[in-house]
């Protein structure tokens, strides 16, 4: 019998994690927290606010009040439930997509909307939950390697601890995306990479960008476990993360969650998605809202009601509301502010042109 010269060394797979189905039904028996009253309500409350500060958002941007926004419409399960599963102590390593998340760690409203504001005050956040987390990152993909030099920080320094770092598909194309997925693999450092799978990168579809089958299978190569999951289901997503930190905190080393969901509204305030994506599309996915699924399994399960539904509406559009007022009505920032958060102590180069731009701000 003549022999082969090729051999299998070694096979892989990646599953998919989903509980809930498109109508809040359970797929299969559900994990503790399903039951917990107390936190799907908060959960419920997250993504509720989140789609509420988008529109509100949006408004500001198309009255001149406010910069470019990208909102989070239809995928608001994957910040929901990544936050949910983060102990304070875990550093926050986000995109521009992640305002609930920041929100649910204990940034303010008033915060978000100064930062998409262009005010440094968006940034200074008081809340010790939040305090060493990383600002917003506009840049695509450059923080997942920001999020590899926290792990690396909290593995030297001994912490029960782990980075966890949200980009979009586009990013698993760019260099910085695979260079921090191996170094994350090399280096067993304790780090969780959430893609979130909106199906576009701006105007480039998913099926353009990568060949891949899944886009979780990226993080095989750098020999770190990958896990993709229902992104528009936020049990399922909360989940697949706490588990990830659990292995990351022990010592396990990095985990890549690919979470599918598809991004509703145009890219940002400065698109217009009707040139590149077709309409029937959009609609099919705006029937697999995350909102309205766990809206559906807390009724199912008797957790929730119109009463409570009417009484939360009102409830976060006065917060809204009152953190909109404030943000109208904040005094100007000196131009010099733009200098305050860069370093700890400002390098002598930086001095002049701090100097300048407060006299010219002034003149």
């Amino acid at each position: 019998m003549a022999h082969s010269p090729d051999r299998i060394v070694a096979t892989f797979e990646v599953r998919h994690r989903q509980y809930l189905d498109e109508t809040g039904t359970a797929l299969c028996e559900l994990p503790a927290l399903a039951s917990d009253g107390d936190f799907l309500r908060r959960v419920y409350r997250g993504m509720k606010l989140a789609r509420a500060l988008d529109a509100k958002c949006v408004n500001l941007q198309r009255t001149g009040r406010s910069g470019t926004y990208a909102t989070s419409l239809g995928q608001e399960a994957v910040p929901i439930g990544v936050a949910s599963a983060m102990r304070a102590s875990d550093v926050f390593v986000p995109s521009y997509r992640e305002g609930s998340a920041q929100i649910w760690r204990g940034v303010l409203v008033d915060d978000i909307l100064h930062y998409y504001g262009g005010s440094e005050r968006g940034q200074a956040w008081t809340a010790p939950s939040a305090a060493r987390d990383l600002p917003t990152c506009i840049t695509v993909g450059n923080h997942a390697l920001h999020a590899a030099g926290v792990a690396a920080a909290l593995k030297l320094r001994g912490e029960e601890a782990a980075a966890v770092c949200v980009f979009g598909d586009g990013a698993t194309s760019k260099g910085d995306v695979y260079a921090a997925i191996n170094v994350a693999g090399a280096w067993h450092l304790p780090v969780v990479f959430v893609v979130c799978n909106n199906h576009w990168a701006i105007s480039t579809p998913r099926s353009r960008q990568s060949a891949a089958e899944t886009l979780a299978q990226k993080g095989i190569a750098g020999g770190i476990a990958v896990i993709q999951v229902d992104g528009n289901d936020v049990l399922a997503v909360h989940d697949v993360v706490a588990e990830a930190l659990a292995r990351a905190r022990g010592g396990g080393g990095a985990t890549f969650i690919e979470c599918l969901t598809y991004r509703i509204n145009d890219h940002n305030t400065a698109d217009d998605s009707t040139r590149y994506r077709d309409p029937r599309e959009v609609e099919e996915h705006r029937a697999r809202c995350p909102v309205l699924r766990l809206r559906a399994y807390m009724e199912q399960c008797g957790k929730w009601s119109d009463a409570d539904e009417a009484a939360l509406s009102a409830e976060i559009a006065e917060e809204i509301d009152a953190a909109v007022e404030r943000y109208l009505n904040a005094p100007g920032e000196d131009p010099g502010a733009m200098f305050d958060h860069l370093y700890a102590e400002l390098p002598t180069a930086y001095e002049a042109q701090r100097a300048e731009a407060v006299r010219h701000g002034h003149g």
